[in-house]
């Protein structure tokens, strides 16, 4: 191809044709909301390039050597700055490392004609999103561009989320200041822009869903769909269905074709909870789409390929659960990538009062309220409760008080009875449990859970919270004890 769509001929020795049908660069659905500097000594291939940029609808603009990018760049602040590597004065490498110091969240992306794998590999370790040698392909060249502002958007978005930590103790919807709570959102800021597989630990009520949305909105995936699957709340005989999918027919009752879960969140992120929970035959179904990129729908003779991010939660200790046999061992080492384990509310008390504010702020917003806080009464019985619900405890507590609060300060009396402070199990007073001494650790297990489920008026769901376990696990209990 010897000229661009709009005469442009000085392009000509920069760009080779893409291998699609139709030409590559007309011009995309953008807006100019990017800006984009290009940095070359050859006039040419400056002009060639920006008028390119310009038919894709970026705000394109051109400099002739590394100090005057930088001049240009204290007042411009481009999003992306795309340059050559061998340039007079200051060349691409020193450029780029000055870049990264003024300006960390903007991109750089080398395209060049002198170019060898030893310069790749330094630029990349040294900060570049990518390196491209001359002539390119416009059709990578646009996607490397694309991918290249993603990552600028989120790590502007990174940097707006660590000044509100400094200011007010949240990463997002994530809150706390204190040294546990700072360590979660250091690895979810780690981990969101990458690829990577995720397990996430944690009591049930930590907030594992909350840590996962978390990580997607501030991933390249963000734009995708975010789907979540709680693999102990679907029936062992439907979850292969539910994850892969079937064809009609392929089972009594499959009426139709249905896309499974992978399928859904295909360019996005896959949130398995309870991951712990399947079958061992499922699990190794799974590990296999993890480690293809490929699964078979129920009842298909041909497999589907996905672009899927998965993050898998468990409520268990992994390593327990790889010991108890609930978890098999190469779908554990596969998922552990990268791994974050979320406190209990016990271990991180000193967040109650951000904590309570956050869901004030919420509820108010919710419920068309005012209420501006609680009273020294209230924390105090919330600092003596032991939270076996953790933080979805807390906030369905706050939620009820504020609901019940008549004016705008919440005090002891809104605050439902499970809000104060738990009472030991070994004592007489009214809601304890007290067994007998002899009794089976069996009997006493099926007297704290229909305990449990009297209190919370026969809500498994809600039963299941207080007693630390899934609501799957308390099914088969309720079915092994025969209630």
């Amino acid at each position: 191809m010897n000229t661009s769509p709009s005469g442009h001929g000085e392009a000509s020795s920069e760009f080779t044709a893409g291998s699609g049908s139709g030409e590559p660069w007309v011009a995309a659905d953008r807006t100019k909301d990017h800006r984009i500097l290009i940095v070359d000594d050859e006039p040419a291939s400056r002009k060639g390039l920006q008028d390119l940029l310009a038919i894709w609808g970026y705000d394109a603009s051109a400099a002739a050597d590394g100090q005057e990018a930088l001049e240009h760049s204290a007042g411009w602040a481009p999003d992306l700055v795309i340059a050559d590597l061998v340039m007079p004065g200051i060349d691409g490498m020193e450029l780029l490392g000055r870049l990264k110091r003024d300006f960390p969240t903007t991109a750089v992306v080398f395209l060049t004609g002198q170019g060898s794998i030893d310069s790749a590999v330094r630029a990349i370790k040294e900060g570049a999103y990518d390196y491209l040698t001359k002539p390119v392909d416009p059709t990578r060249l646009q996607l490397v561009l694309d991918r290249a502002l993603e990552r600028t958007e989120t790590a502007r978005e990174v940097l707006l989320l660590r000044r509100q930590l400094r200011q007010r103790g949240a990463f997002g919807r994530l809150v706390g200041s204190s040294r546990v709570m700072l360590d979660v959102m250091r690895q979810v800021e780690v981990a969101a822009p990458t690829d990577a597989t995720l397990l996430i630990a944690g009591d049930s009520g930590t907030g594992k869903e909350l840590v996962a949305r978390t990580v997607h909105a501030l991933s390249p995936r963000r734009k995708g769909p975010f789907v979540a699957v709680n693999c102990a709340a679907i029936p062992e005989t439907l979850l292969e269905s539910e994850i892969f999918g079937h064809e009609k027919g392929s089972f009594t009752g499959a009426v139709e074709r249905r896309q499974g879960c992978f399928e859904l969140a295909d360019g996005g992120t896959l949130f398995l909870d309870e991951v712990a929970e399947m079958q061992p035959g499922t699990q190794a179904k799974f590990l296999r789409v993890l480690q293809e990129g490929q699964f078979r729908r129920l009842g298909a003779k041909s497999e589907t390929q996905v672009n899927v991010r998965v993050i898998a939660a468990t409520n268990k200790d992994p390593l327990k659960a790889l010991q108890d046999g609930a978890l098999r061992e190469d779908l554990y080492y596969r998922l552990n990538v990268f791994a974050i384990m979320l406190p209990p509310l016990r271990e991180h008390m000193e967040d109650l009062p951000e904590l309570v504010q956050s869901f004030l702020d919420e509820f108010n917003e919710r419920h068309a309220r005012s209420v501006r806080g609680v009273d020294e009464d209230v924390l105090d019985i919330l600092r003596r409760h032991r939270w076996p619900g953790n933080v979805r405890e807390l906030r369905n507590v706050m939620e009820r008080a504020l609901i019940v609060c008549p004016d705008n300060l919440i005090r002891a009396e809104h605050l439902p009875t499970f809000g104060a402070p738990s009472a030991p199990a070994a004592t007489t007073s009214e809601g304890g449990v007290v067994l007998p001494v002899g009794t089976t650790v069996e009997d006493a297990e099926r007297e704290l859970i229909l305990r449990t489920l009297k209190q919370t008026g026969g809500n498994k769901t809600r039963a299941a919270e207080i007693l630390g376990i899934s609501l799957k696990t308390l099914h088969n209990k309720l079915h092994k004890y025969n209630t």
